[in-house]
């Protein structure tokens, strides 16, 4: 219960701390995909990240039994245009009906920064945009 109670607060305040109109944390995409995307996404990309997995660690929770979408494979990347990208990364899971627990970064990031995200994602899975 307390490992349940202590990973949903981790991510309440990160969500949190991070949602204000401001600069990002990062300077270059890789720097922020790996501050705001490697607690689901993985620090590689796989979709394998320490909160991707919840019930290994005692959280059973439906909106949290989605896999966060591997990055780096090219046929499920190429499905999905720039915008489709952009439009998740800035609304969160909720804008492109994924899980509402991807948190929106609209807010956080900047409209440049969500771009060179996007291309960061294309870079991953070595695959090109539409």
């Amino acid at each position: 219960m307390i490992t349940k109670i202590f990973l949903i607060t981790v991510f309440s305040i990160g969500t949190i701390a991070f949602t204000g109109k401001g600069a990002a944390f990062a300077v270059s995409a890789e720097e922020n995909y790996k501050f705001y995307c490697t607690q689901c996404h993985g620090s590689d990309g796989k979709g394998e990240g320490a909160n991707s997995k919840p019930k290994v660690v005692g959280i059973d929770l439906p909106e949290m039994s989605v896999t966060p979408r591997n990055h780096t494979n090219p046929e499920d990347m190429n499905k999905l245009t720039d915008t489709d990208i952009e439009s998740a990364i800035s609304g969160g899971g909720a804008a492109v009906s994924k899980s509402t627990i991807m948190p929106p970064w609209g807010k956080t990031l900047t409209e440049a920064e969500i771009k060179d995200l996007t291309a960061y994602l294309r870079k991953l899975c070595k695959c090109k945009g539409k």
